[in-house]
């Protein structure tokens, strides 16, 4: 039985990802409905905790938007972009790694996309070099932020074992960036150079590809209160962490604390929205609108229907689970890097990935050394060609260079991603014993 109601949830899983978007949210919890009233499944427990975070993070983000804050990050990540042009495939994962990590996000790389496409044309280097890496590594970048839902949860459940949030961060953040910076060496030899690409040769001939411009474009106005808006969110991203390092059981410098870690993060991201909305003076009604917070809103509900899905069938089954796959995890822990990278390739988001199986991954005795150098591998939303930042890389890409191939497999993402996740894991296993 099941297994018939494995093929259901990945019936449904599959059914979301045709939906796109929102409707994997919708499918999962259509999923849960048929688990509960067909097969009599009790459902799981609601990732609360997690949607909380990502709401409370994305009010903060859409008031800095709505501030002109993100235009002013991409300001910035243009101005490094365009300084040394001959090193795009290296600058961009850079700047989209960074700014995922400060925002929480991967959806921050929509925002430079354009400009690394650009500035990859204009020197006649082949655009999907930089384009895949630095969206792979803008996936891969939410492992390693402070703010981001995976990592909260994921902290919190390695709590009890001994492992606090600086711990998880200290591994996490050099693991990833050094297999992002190695994996870009990589992607830099990958496809035909532009000049010799027949595809970008017959879409020039046509007149498909639009020149860029011989000077840099225009830049916008910022507004008022953008470099403001930046500054107080920086602040509270360093307030949250300082907060977890004081109260964590490695520091002790708060023993009874107030306000959980999860807590203070909701409440300091408000707060951080209301100093925003005080001190730059914006029209909170405009936030209700702001792309960010749409695409935040959204994210909540594909978490709450995929993750109750995915935590629906393992607490169900953990006893066959366990027998299953306890033995084999105990002797080869690295497998688990493999389970949790195919869970995300179908689960959409590293937050319901991380909050549907790493509970149960513990709870069937693997380590926390093995269950944190796996933890990269809930970011390889880049195998099906579906993820909006994939699809809107590919738009950018007038030359052609960044497509989706004839098995759909075979697209630029793969390589540079499977590669970053594979070195990410690697180092895991080297520098988490270290660490821990």
């Amino acid at each position: 039985m099941w297994v018939i109601e494995l093929l259901v949830v990945l019936g449904f899983i599959f059914l979301g990802s045709r939906l796109g978007s929102i409707g994997i949210g919708f499918a999962g919890g259509m999923g849960v409905l048929v688990l509960a009233l067909v097969f009599g499944l009790k459902p799981g427990d609601i990732p609360i905790d997690v949607i909380l975070i990502i709401m409370s993070v994305v009010a903060a983000i859409a008031a800095m938007q709505v501030a002109g804050g993100l235009d002013y990050l991409v300001q910035v990540a243009e101005r490094v972009l365009r300084s040394n042009p001959k090193y795009i495939t290296f600058l961009a994962p850079l700047v989209t790694y960074t700014m995922t990590v400060f925002a929480g996000s991967g959806l921050t790389a929509f925002s430079t996309l354009p400009v690394i496409a650009e500035v990859a044309k204009r020197e006649g280097i082949r655009p999907s070099r930089p384009l895949s890496i630095a969206t792979v590594a803008s996936q891969i970048a939410i492992t390693a932020s402070p703010i981001s839902a995976a990592v909260v949860f994921f902290a919190a459940a390695l709590e009890p074992l001994g492992v606090d949030y600086v711990q998880l961060l200290l591994i996490c953040i050099p693991t990833s960036f050094t297999a992002v910076m190695l994996a870009a060496v990589v992607t830099n030899f990958l496809g035909q150079d532009l000049k010799d690409d027949p595809v970008y040769q017959d879409r020039l001939a046509q007149g498909l590809v639009a020149m860029p411009a011989d000077n840099e474009k225009q830049r916008q106005e910022l507004r008022p209160g953008a470099k403001t808006s930046v500054l107080i969110f920086l602040i509270t991203i360093v307030a949250v962490v300082c907060y977890a390092m004081a109260i964590s059981s490695t520091v002790g410098l708060i023993k009874d604390p107030v306000l959980t870690r999860d807590a203070a993060i909701m409440t300091f991201m408000l707060a951080a929205a209301a100093a925003i909305a005080l001190f730059c003076k914006i029209d909170c009604n405009k936030v209700l609108n702001a792309a960010t917070f749409k695409s935040g809103m959204s994210a909540c509900i594909c978490v709450l229907g995929v993750a109750w899905l995915g935590t629906t069938f393992v607490a169900a089954h953990m006893e066959e689970i366990n027998v299953f796959a306890g033995s084999l995890l105990e002797t080869k822990p690295w497998l688990l890097a493999v389970v949790l990278f195919f869970a995300s390739m179908l689960l959409y988001s590293q937050a319901a990935t991380t909050r549907a199986l790493m509970p149960a991954a513990l709870a069937l005795g693997i380590s926390p050394v093995a269950a944190i150098a796996a933890f990269a591998a809930v970011s390889a939303l880049f195998v099906l060609p579906t993820y909006p930042t994939l699809l809107a890389a590919i738009e950018f890409d007038d030359t052609g260079s960044t497509r989706i191939g004839k098995y759909v497999f075979n697209h630029p993402f793969l390589i540079p991603g499977v590669l970053t996740i594979a070195l990410a894991v690697a180092f895991g296993f080297l520098l988490a014993p270290l660490i821990i």
